[in-house]
């Protein structure tokens, strides 16, 4: 069981999309489950790879992009040596540019989906996703931003609009976040669910769970894509 001791922000309800701003020193975050996650996020990328990482072929550049990205913002505790990265757990990782979103996923703890636009439309073209949260990568590739997000009850063509509009409005060097908050039975960080299979029903006054995910968006500056990051906060209910 992989937990973490606290969520760093407040998860009291906000109207959707739920959107702030957020410094660029502040995308990417360790916390105290990092060991924890990165082991488990070797044995997902080990034994489970055509389920948590994609990539169309066009999207080979965004990719590699992303890659240089992070390690141009890695947060403290990361010790970069040429082509050679020492993590915080004091494991050393060789940047693989023929593998950028592999490397991505076993250097640090936030998922990455990658949304290039196509058209009117932000486009899934490649992600590494460990930890999904009912849903599963092989259904959402290669959709745009409604069809990703069929069928979440919530999520309307008007909302739909508001989003895709939030998309083309993020800006390079100006990242943007939002959280979500559902309390859960499973502690599990690896849930995927297709998407016309039922979840199980919770009951909140009593799950032992609660995950939130900590998603930001920023633009990439070259390829223009926007990479919607997730960090995966599991804490046991107090």
């Amino acid at each position: 069981m992989i937990l973490q001791s606290r969520i760093p922000y407040d998860i009291s309800p906000r109207a959707l999309p739920g959107i702030q701003p957020l410094p660029l020193a502040e995308w990417l975050i360790v916390d105290d489950a990092y060991a924890a996650q990165m082991a488990e996020r070797e044995r997902l990328l080990r034994d489970a790879r055509e389920a948590v990482l994609a990539m169309t072929e066009g999207a080979v550049p965004a990719a590699q992009e992303l890659l240089n990205v992070v390690q141009e913002t890695l947060p403290a505790g990361f010790d970069r040596h040429g082509t050679r990265i020492r993590r915080p757990d004091g494991a050393v990782i060789d940047v693989d540019e023929t593998d950028p979103l592999g490397t991505l996923g076993r250097l640090v703890q936030e998922d990455f989906c990658l949304l290039e636009k196509h058209g009117d439309a932000h486009v899934l073209t490649a992600a590494v996703l460990c930890f999904p949260a009912n849903w599963m990568l092989s259904e959402k590739l290669k959709r745009p931003l409604i069809g990703i997000h069929t069928p979440v009850a919530e999520y309307d063509e008007m909302l739909a609009k508001r989003v895709q509009r939030l998309f083309d409005g993020v800006q390079v060097g100006r990242p943007l976040w939002r959280f979500n908050a559902l309390y859960y039975d499973d502690p599990n960080l690896h849930q995927p669910r297709a998407e016309h299979d039922e979840r199980a029903p919770i009951d909140p006054a009593t799950a032992p769970f609660l995950r939130s995910e900590r998603q930001t968006m920023l633009r990439l500056p070259e390829t223009r894509a926007v990479v919607f990051g997730i960090h995966t906060f599991v804490t046991l209910r107090r």
